[in-house]
């Protein structure tokens, strides 16, 4: 039976953390799962409300002392993972648990080896905040053209990788970077790769939304490195040969 790890980064998220962690517990899945909530050097009390939600949610808690960004709380988190499959949860109601379900299938029928939950691949229309509807499609072109691989939304929150795959990156993004650096490394492989529609509500700054216009400058370096100046070697520490492409750098 397979399972699930999935891995929550937390920075400043009080006001709302109980009901959301209580929402994502309680979301249907098809299979086992943990959770691993990294407390990223929170300002608030989201700490305190942690600690305490952990033994009654039943959760494993990672607490960093000093903000290091999302890329530093999802490799501190990869080193705790027990499950054959891993995914990303942001700590809001952006996205929804209950599309998780669905984007397991193509893993669990061996069908993928990743799956992107896509915000802007959909049937029903939905309202996105335009400066960053603009800037996710404008990286996402840019993402496609550096890398090879075509997808909808390169800078989805909802990605589910096999374990061996992702444990394999060298990973070294600390803030929103780790998006960009996910999918460079994904492209240098043969790993089948899904992308699903979700469901997505887009929260403002007011609401605690943490990336912004200096991220969106960042991200144009992070293409470049990661896809067109990062060899094969520096990305990967032991690659399994299922994944690699013919020619691709042995990284063991």
């Amino acid at each position: 039976m397979a399972k699930l790890s999935i891995i929550i980064p937390v920075f400043d998220e009080e006001p709302h953390l109980e009901a959301f962690a209580k929402r994502l517990v309680s979301a249907t899945c098809p299979v086992d799962r943990e959770f691993i909530f990294v407390n990223d050097g929170s300002q608030d009390d989201s700490g305190v409300l942690l600690s305490r939600l952990a033994e009654t949610l039943h959760f494993d808690l990672i607490t960093m002392t000093q903000n290091q960004g999302k890329g530093a709380a999802i490799r501190q988190a990869l080193e705790e993972i027990s499950g054959d499959l891993v995914m990303i949860q942001d700590a809001d109601f952006e996205y929804d648990p209950n599309d998780v379900a669905a984007l397991l299938q193509p893993l669990l029928e061996n069908r993928a080896d990743v799956v992107y939950g896509s915000r802007f691949k959909h049937s029903t229309l939905q309202v996105h905040r335009t400066y960053h509807y603009f800037i996710n499609r404008f990286l996402t072109l840019l993402s496609n053209l550096v890398s090879g691989i075509y997808l909808t939304d390169m800078e989805t929150c909802y990605k589910l990788f096999r374990a061996d795959l992702i444990k394999s990156m060298n990973l070294t993004s600390n803030r929103f970077g780790i998006e960009i650096e996910l999918t460079a490394c994904v492209a240098k492989t043969s790993a089948r790769i899904y992308e699903l529609p979700i469901s997505y509500r887009p929260r403002t700054r007011l609401q605690g939304k943490k990336i912004g216009w200096r991220d969106g400058f960042a991200a144009l370096y992070h293409l470049l490195y990661y896809n067109l100046l990062r060899s094969d070697a520096e990305s990967f520490n032991g690659l399994p040969a299922k994944y690699r492409n013919h020619g691709l750098t042995n990284t063991d």
